[in-house]
């Protein structure tokens, strides 16, 4: 009895299965088939991993089936060495003479793609500076989005990008771990950042480097990653700061992230953690946090709409005369795009669904203090949610030595 291997990856088999619900969906809406441009849609249905760039890049499928990659020059052997797909067509350079979607288009005359298409834009978007005809120009053909149906279908995770994601958690939780014991006042957060993100990288790489791959395309690209992106002190009440290499200082308030990218999927741990004694008032807000947190978790179940998740955590800002400190949304899902769609906010109906992913992530932003936020990710099962995150949540745990 052949000896099966463990395999961290999403097999070509469920990349199969996601095509034909595809394809099905194709057939049901009489388009002659689809134009993929998007990377995380392509990543989604042929586990090829790229960087986008002004060159156009496509994933095309016909409605019989057929499957093909539309690249530049420089991107064939990659392409025919990782994409799930029956050919691959290129051309030489963008711009070019003619223009690369001269190839697209014989590419898809040759599948019979024509008259409807399906497709995510209608034509390859502004990257890069690169320039081109639409999708309907180069075609003639009504060009119907389907973004609605491949955003529905990845919002729903296998047990297999289930494991992924857990995988992503379980580093992203070591970086963070060392992120907190490097931590010390007069050090700098380039020096804590880079020292625990390295560590926990050759960590993660010494232990599953056989069978991983990271499948990130900008930013950490390859292995764990913990750091500050700024918000140290009172920048920490500005939830989107980036880093400046902030040296610390007793008394600052930090909201830290870490993740690692897995295979392409992605999973988010933040934390608040305080330098020295918690003042007074920093307790009171960090509590208030935490107690935003639990309510978004106790509203999470099947059947409720994210909508109404939201909600119940802005009531709790309202009764406490908090909404001054709120500035976004209760979370977003997460997985191949570490922003997903359906989104913990008052203007998204979706309803919740098990094997949905997403992070828990309310704030309060305090100018005079600093920001107050934890980012959880959490799954919805048949009955509840279960914190795929699992590190330390209470002050106590988080206060750092002055």
């Amino acid at each position: 009895m052949p000896v099966s291997t463990y395999s961290l990856r999403i097999s070509d088999a469920e990349h199969a299965e996601r095509c034909e619900r595809l394809r099905e969906h194709l057939q049901q809406e009489g388009l002659s088939g689809v134009v993929l441009f998007d990377q995380s849609y392509i990543l989604y249905y042929t586990g090829f991993a790229f960087i986008p760039t002004e060159r156009p890049m496509a994933w095309v499928m016909s409605a019989a089936g057929e499957k093909g990659m539309f690249v530049p020059r420089l991107e064939v052997e990659h392409a025919q060495a990782n994409a799930l797909v029956d050919r691959v067509e290129h051309y030489p350079e963008y711009p070019g003479n003619p223009h690369p979607m001269a190839v697209l288009k014989r590419l898809l005359d040759d599948m019979g793609v024509q008259g409807r298409i399906g497709a995510d834009d209608d034509g390859y978007p502004w990257i890069l500076g690169y320039r081109g005809p639409s999708l309907s120009e180069l075609t003639g053909a009504a060009v119907q989005t389907v973004r609605p149906f491949v955003e529905d279908q990845m919002m729903i995770k296998s047990p297999a990008e289930l494991r992924l994601i857990e995988e992503s958690c379980k580093w992203g939780h070591l970086a963070h771990m060392l992120l907190q014991r490097y931590t010390a006042v007069g050090r700098t957060e380039t020096e804590v950042s880079q020292r625990a993100s390295d560590e926990a990288t050759r960590a993660m790489l010494d232990t599953i480097g056989p069978i991983y791959r990271a499948q990130a395309t900008w930013g950490s690209g390859g292995g764990a990653f913990a750091g500050y992106r700024g918000q140290i002190g009172r920048n920490a009440a500005i939830p989107h700061a980036l880093a400046n290499n902030i040296t610390f200082q007793p008394g600052d308030v930090l909201v830290t992230g870490a993740a690692a990218t897995v295979w392409g999927y992605n999973s988010e741990l933040e934390r608040t953690m305080i330098i020295g004694h918690p003042s007074n008032e920093q307790r009171r807000f960090f509590n208030h946090m935490l107690a935003l947190q639990e309510i978004a978790f106790e509203a999470m179940r099947p059947g409720v709409r994210c909508c109404d998740v939201d909600r119940a955590v802005r009531a709790y800002y309202e009764q406490h005369d908090l909404l001054p400190y709120w500035k976004h949304h209760t979370g977003h899902a997460i997985g191949l795009r570490y922003h997903e769609g359906p989104f913990l906010d008052t203007g998204d109906e979706t309803v919740l669904q098990p094997g949905m992913v997403f992070t828990v992530e309310p704030g309060l932003y305090v100018p005079e203090i600093g920001g107050f936020r934890h980012s959880d990710t959490v799954r919805v099962t048949e009955d509840g949610i279960e914190l795929m995150t699992y590190y330390p949540r209470d002050l106590d745990s988080l206060t750092l030595p002055a």
